[in-house]
């Protein structure tokens, strides 16, 4: 059900782009825009790939607004802790969170009270990630295949660890295992960071995570058996894809910034403006760079159309899969 609510979010992240004369009568409001920090929600622990990129972004963007921006996490429930938050926080630009994948996804698996679409406004666009399928440096197998045969000669033993129930991961592998009559077991994680320390010393026997996974794979604490992006890695060209090994999956999670619905025109100009700037600095791109991320930039209108079409796909793609909320 559209509510008013609702309604302004669309208004604001249109009148984003500065086309509209309602975001133009309102530039005074922009202007005097911020008066305090601000604070931005990374629904993931500290010390992840998202997490380090997000608060140099932060950082850079602070400096353009002239006021700091906090970073605030909170992991845990596959990346969709922050949209609550969203949810119940004034439309005043004062509290921003990123949007992952699983937002998306989480309304047609299990009943949450928000909705990604309805209770945010788009800010932009930031990068995307790809996912690595990997195992320690000491573990014997050492390809996709001899994962899923060991899978298949020890029911029950193999464990893997993912960031988190519902998560583009976790979602992939379930669909895998199944088509191949197999199971595993689900080691969930909060973030990026405690997970590639529990693989790297062995706690768990495989993972699949984002790209925060580059440094330990180039450090040689572990070693990557699949992409699952549509191509190779430019960075570890040696790497097959999921989808070239014969298992047809290409999974990419495209992440932006948002704020609560009903933000007025001109302070999510002003958001995106700082943010904009911040995201094509020379420091944030080899940042991102580092865990084999680039810059994916769509302003608020665009990001918002991608938002809704991502919204749509996974309500098709837990359809397909059956994975749907009893």
């Amino acid at each position: 059900m559209t509510t008013r609510r609702g309604l302004l979010c669309a208004g604001a992240s249109m009148a984003a782009l500065g086309a509209a004369p309602w975001a133009r009568s309102q530039a005074g409001e922009g202007d005097a825009f911020p008066q305090h920090p601000l604070v931005l929600w990374v629904p993931w622990s500290a010390g992840g790939g998202t997490d380090i990129t997000l608060r140099l972004l932060a950082e850079l963007a602070g400096r353009q607004l002239g006021q700091r921006i906090v970073i605030e996490n909170r992991g845990g429930a596959g990346g969709t802790l922050a949209m609550p938050i969203l949810q119940q926080s004034p439309a005043d630009g004062y509290t921003l969170a990123q949007m992952p994948q699983p937002v998306f996804r989480a309304p047609f698996t299990q009943k949450v009270a928000w909705d990604p679409i309805r209770d945010t406004t788009p800010i932009l666009q930031v990068s995307g990630v790809t996912f690595g399928l990997l195992v320690p440096a000491a573990s014997p197998v050492r390809s996709v295949a001899e994962l899923l045969a060991y899978a298949a000669a020890h029911p029950g033993r193999l464990s893997i660890a993912t960031n988190g129930v519902g998560t583009t991961p976790h979602v992939v592998l379930d669909a895998l295992f199944a088509r191949n009559g197999l199971s595993f077991i689900h080691v969930p994680y909060k973030g990026a960071a405690e997970q590639m320390i529990a693989l790297s010393s062995g706690q768990v026997m495989a993972g699949v995570n984002a790209n925060g996974f580059a440094p330990y794979v180039d450090s040689g604490g572990l070693r990557m058996l699949a992409v699952f992006g549509a191509s190779r890695s430019r960075r570890w060209p040696d790497v097959p894809t999921m989808s070239e090994l014969g298992h047809g999956i290409v999974a990419t999670s495209p992440y932006g910034l948002a704020g609560p619905c009903g933000m007025p025109g001109a302070i999510v100009q002003r958001l995106h403006a700082a943010f904009k700037t911040a995201l094509f600095d020379p420091r944030h791109v080899a940042e991102l760079a580092r865990y084999d991320q680039e810059v994916a930039y769509l302003d608020s209108a665009d990001y918002g159309r991608s938002m809704r079409e991502a919204y749509a796909a996974e309500k098709r793609t837990v359809e397909r899969l059956g994975l749907g909320a009893v």
